[in-house]
C-alpha cells in the first residue's frame, strides 16, 4: 500500500485516554490506541506521538482556580509523564518498541528528549512519545506538538480526537454544528475554532505544515489519513 506520509507526529488528547471513565487512563482504550498505532508503524510509517494531560490534570483549569500558572502547567506537564509511560507499555506490549523521551529530563524513567537522537529512534522503526511538553509552562501540549513535528521534519500533524473533524461548534452540543472538510491556518484564527491554541496553529503556518484532525474512536481513521484517503479536516495553507 502507498503511504501519502511517511513521518507523522499524532497528537492525542488526554480525555481520549479515560474512555467512558471520568478520569485516569482506561486501559482498553489504551490497547485500542497501541493497536492503530502498531497497524501503521507494520505499513512503515514513522511515529513520533505527544499525549495531552487532561484526563488527569490540566494546568489552566489549576491556574483558573487560583493556583500559581507556573505550577500548575508544571503538573500539567508531569502528567502528560505519566500518560506517556502508559501508552509506552501498552504498545510494547503489542510489540512496537517505544522510547518516552521528556523535555523536563528524568533519566531514571525515561530518555531526555534529544533531537537527533528521537530522529534516529524513528529512522529505527521505533514509536517516540514526547513528554512534558516543551518543558516550559505557559505553552500547551498541542503547540508542543507542532515543534515536535518541525523538530522531526514530519510530514503532517495528526491531531486524533472524538469527533471526525474540525466544526462551527461543538457538534456534541449542536445538532446544527457544520463540519468543515479544508481549512486555511487564517480560517482557524479568525474564526477563532478551538482545534489548537494559536501559538500552535501559528507555528504550523510558519512552516506551512499540514493538521489533519481526525475521530480516533474510529478504527483505522490513523492509516486511512496516512494513505492519502480524505478524511477528517486538512488544515493547511
Amino acid at each position: 500500500m502507498e503511504l501519502r506520509y511517511k513521518r507523522i507526529l499524532l497528537k492525542l488528547s488526554g480525555e481520549a485516554l479515560m474512555g467512558d471513565d471520568s478520569f485516569g487512563i482506561n486501559t482498553d482504550v489504551l490497547g485500542e490506541i497501541s493497536a492503530e498505532i502498531k497497524d501503521i508503524i507494520d505499513l512503515g510509517v514513522e511515529v513520533g506521538i505527544v499525549i495531552g494531560a487532561g484526563n488527569i490534570f490540566r494546568g489552566v483549569k489549576g491556574a483558573s482556580q487560583g493556583m500559581d500558572r507556573t505550577a500548575a502547567d508544571n503538573m500539567g506537564m508531569l502528567a502528560t509523564v505519566i500518560n506517556s509511560l502508559a501508552l509506552q507499555d501498552a504498545l510494547e506490549r503489542s510489540g512496537v518498541v517505544t522510547r518516552v523521551m521528556s523535555a523536563i529530563p528524568m533519566q531514571l524513567v525515561c530518555e531526555p528528549y534529544i533531537r537527533r537522537r528521537a530522529t534516529r529512534h524513528l529512522e529505527k522503526g521505533r514509536a517516540v512519545i514526547f513528554a512534558a511538553g516543551t518543558g516550559n509552562p505557559y505553552f500547551t501540549t498541542d503547540s508542543a506538538g507542532v515543534l515536535r513535528a518541525l523538530e522531526i521534519d514530519a510530514d503532517v500533524i495528526i491531531k486524533a480526537t472524538k469527533v471526525d473533524g474540525v466544526y462551527d461548534k461543538d457538534p456534541v452540543l449542536h445538532s446544527d454544528a457544520i463540519k468543515f472538510d479544508a481549512l486555511s491556518y487564517d480560517d482557524i484564527l479568525s474564526k477563532n475554532l478551538r482545534v489548537m491554541d494559536a501559538a500552535g496553529i501559528a507555528l504550523a503556518k510558519e512552516d506551512c505544515k499540514p493538521i489533519i484532525v481526525l475521530n480516533m474512536t474510529k478504527s483505522g481513521s490513523i492509516r486511512r489519513a496516512v494513505c492519502g484517503e480524505v478524511i477528517g479536516s486538512l488544515i493547511q495553507a
